[in-house]
């Protein structure tokens, strides 16, 4: 005889609360918290609670919910490919690229972990450290930083570079930034797509630099109107410096031409008199 697989209540239960979820918001995106420190999740996920809720439960249960409610929701499948990690749920009704900017400000700073690559140079400064004699010297000398004893305290006469940008950060590096209270790392929720009206929006899309948008804009919009008064291309923004281009331009070959117009009467008699003029001095009438 065949029996079914016993799964658990607490499993079924929340299935069925991330189906709810996933009804009720408009928006609903995957998160990668894998090498995010749990103080530092939950002070993200804190500093997020009012503009959007974050579930974390087990990658299986998560398919599980999507498979009960994808023909519901358009485009909720595809999120089945950008389960990563460890993942969490992200549900919001804000704008997508809004709640992109409000995690990328929740960053916040993190001691660095063997293995880990330098986000930059991480450097020691010269001057006082805040050890008495002891193991601390041999630490850093083992890094090659040169010390002194001043005041009864470990001071580091020259400046280090421990890591450079894009090193690998050893274990011994790692243990003496940590003790100098040095944290180079940049972490935050690693925000993988998020589903909006049936479209995926990964983090490539989401990530806008906004200057530059801005930039981008008005160099797009001044070459448009360069293009548009070259062609005489009319619209709203063009009409009245294509018409006054018009008229400079009809007033300039008029007067090469010496052709008369209501605008340039004035002109034409003061030329034919200043002709006169000449012609006379000329003859010595």
């Amino acid at each position: 005889m065949n029996h079914k697989p016993h799964v658990a209540d607490y499993k079924k239960k929340e299935v069925k609360e991330i189906v709810k979820l996933l009804k009720e918001y408009p928006l609903v995106g995957l998160v990668n918290i894998e090498n995010l420190p749990s103080a530092q999740f939950q002070k993200i996920r804190n500093s997020l609670r009012s503009k959007a809720l974050i579930r974390l439960t087990k990658a299986r249960l998560i398919k599980i919910a999507i498979e009960q409610v994808k023909n519901d929701i358009p485009g909720l499948e595809q999120l089945l490919n950008h389960i990563k990690g460890m993942p969490a749920l992200i549900f919001t009704n804000e704008n997508p690229f809004k709640l992109y900017k409000l995690i990328q400000k929740s960053k916040s700073m993190a001691p660095a972990k063997p293995g880990q690559i330098a986000p930059n140079d991480l450097i020691l400064e010269p001057g006082p450290t805040p050890f008495p004699p002891g193991p601390i010297i041999s630490e850093l000398g083992a890094l090659g930083i040169k010390t002194a004893i001043e005041n009864g305290k470990v001071a580091i006469k020259s400046q280090k570079v421990v890591a450079k940008e894009g090193d690998v950060i050893d274990e011994k590096a790692a243990a003496l930034l940590a003790k100098m209270g040095i944290e180079p790392m940049e972490i935050s929720l690693n925000l993988v797509a998020i589903l909006e009206k049936g479209i995926i929006m990964t983090k490539k899309v989401l990530a806008v630099d906004e200057k530059e948008y801005i930039a981008n804009i008005k160099t797009l919009s001044a070459e448009s109107m360069a293009l548009a008064m070259h062609i005489g291309y009319t619209t709203k923004d063009t009409i009245n410096q294509l018409l006054t281009k018009a008229q400079r331009e009809a007033m300039a070959l008029a007067d090469s031409q010496d052709i008369m117009t209501s605008d340039n009467v004035g002109k034409m008699l003061a030329k034919v008199e200043s002709q006169v003029v000449a012609l006379k001095n000329k003859a010595n009438l």
